[in-house]
């Protein structure tokens, strides 16, 4: 019998430390390290030859040899989940969706793996948190029925998922989840460190020598991360986050990491008793609440990835109580609320070093691009001056450290936005004038510093 020895893992990224540690020499985090037991021969190099199932190996090719055809990838009925993935599902890619519990990852998937059936393709949906007649009821309820490519497979052992794909030779797989399955030849406890690497290394190699696409489900942290070593996000093709608030409708799809397309697409999605719906104008949506003639509300044509979502911007401005001031933000990067107040306050003569400072972007979506420095500026003007913005306005723009208003990328589709929304006028920047075709209906205004762009907007 192998001898068994006690080891600590880092839960964050894998180093391995034969004490246990309070914090961790490789990535600095703190009290992360996880006791596992191994055997000798778990220490033992796998082999890791890449081997189909109909026992072809990978061999050395020149690059001029290669078929450099386009991957084929085939869509879903879902336009918001092919848009994040890069345009569609690219076969042998193996994908991992992360989320809060609850959030609907399996919901997702479950409707994919019905459309993706519906469309001739073969589906193995591999569950080790339900039992098969607990899937078949969560797939009557979203009409999810009436498939004969579709197999549900409740199991948690990688031999018999291995032997299970080669069987039923699927075009698609869905794991659910990744910290439920187990390698029978690594010895720790089922969700370790070592468990979890072990089974995406051995997924990935199943999707990359037999050209099937593989959708895992990752659990996440406290901090939001997903659950496991940091290399598991490494070793995935694309890595997407499913975000919302339980109590609320709306779902967020956003990928943080896609080897076949951007990482900047969103995909937006609407809970309702029969599934996820499809948001197909967000726009309207994050709008439909702002109240008419309210200070400290701005409206921004934001981008994410390739579609522009008109958002409002909202701050509550408030003389400080206390000798330092606060400054909260939900949605917006906190420092860079701090940044604007104080370009504001030197360069606009706004004084608010003595104001606490709550802003947020409405609708639960997050905003990162520099494009909503001078919504967040002109709100947070509307508040303390307490004048309110035109509603059928809305403000694109960066904001310098010396007050100036820059430029930004793809204004025309910002602009062809809110055009389709019905705003009357959108105060961009001027250099963003030089070349523009003046074709829309609507009154676009070039300002060139942030004290313009104030009186413009507050009419000051």
């Amino acid at each position: 019998m192998a001898k068994a020895s006690t080891r600590f893992v880092c839960s964050n990224c894998g180093y391995v430390s034969p004490t246990y540690l309070g914090r961790c020499p490789n990535c600095g985090e703190w009290n992360t390290f996880e006791e596992e037991t191994v055997t000798k021969n778990d220490t033992k190099t796998a082999n890791v030859t890449r081997v189909s199932f109909e026992g072809k190996k990978s061999r050395p090719t020149l690059i001029d040899d290669v078929d450099a055809h386009d991957a084929p990838r085939y869509k879903i009925e879902s336009n918001e989940l092919n848009r994040v993935l890069g345009g569609g599902v690219v076969p042998g890619s193996l994908v991992l969706i992360g989320g809060d519990p609850g959030i609907g990852k399996s919901t997702l998937l479950l409707q994919v793996s019905g459309q993706l059936s519906h469309y001739g393709k073969r589906v193995l949906y591999v569950t080790g948190e339900e039992s098969a007649d607990q899937v078949k009821m969560r797939s009557d309820r979203l009409g999810v029925k009436h498939l004969d490519n579709l197999y549900v497979f409740p199991e948690t052992d990688m031999t018999a998922i291995r032997e299970a794909i080669a069987n039923v030779k699927p075009d698609v797989v869905i794991i659910d989840s990744v910290q439920t399955m187990q390698e029978g030849d690594v010895a720790s406890a089922v969700g370790s460190v070592s468990q979890v690497r072990g089974v995406t290394a051995d997924l990935m190699n199943i999707a990359k020598t037999n050209n099937i696409t593989i959708f895992v489900v990752g659990h996440v942290t406290k901090g939001g991360a997903i659950a496991g070593p940091k290399t598991l996000e490494h070793m995935v093709d694309t890595v997407l986050y499913f975000e919302g608030d339980k109590h609320h409708a709306y779902r967020l799809l956003r990928a943080v990491k896609n080897r076949f397309g951007s990482t900047n697409e969103l995909g937006i999605f609407e809970m309702v008793d029969t599934g996820l719906k499809e948001v197909a104008n967000p726009s309207e949506i994050f709008l439909e609440e702002r109240l008419h003639n309210a200070t400290g509300s701005a409206i921004v044509v934001a981008m994410e990835g390739t579609r522009p979502i008109l958002v409002e911007i909202q701050a509550l401005i408030t003389p400080s109580v206390f000798g330092n001031a606060q400054r909260t933000a939900t949605g917006v990067d906190r420092n860079r609320v701090s940044l604007i107040m104080a370009v504001l306050e030197k360069r606009a003569g706004l004084m608010l070093q003595n104001q606490d400072a709550y802003l947020k972007a409405a609708g639960g979506v997050k905003l990162v691009e520099p494009a909503i420095d001078l919504a967040m500026a002109i709100s947070i003007a509307s508040s303390y001056e307490d004048i309110s913005t035109d509603p059928k306005e809305c403000y694109i723009g960066e904001l310098g450290l010396t007050g100036e208003i820059r430029r930004v990328d793809r204004i025309e589709q910002r602009i062809r936005e809110a055009t389709k929304l019905g705003f009357s006028r959108v105060i961009v920047p001027k250099h963003n004038l030089d070349g523009l075709k003046m074709d829309f209906d609507i009154d676009v205004v070039g300002v060139t510093t942030i004290r313009e762009a104030l009186k413009v907007a507050l009419k000051k």
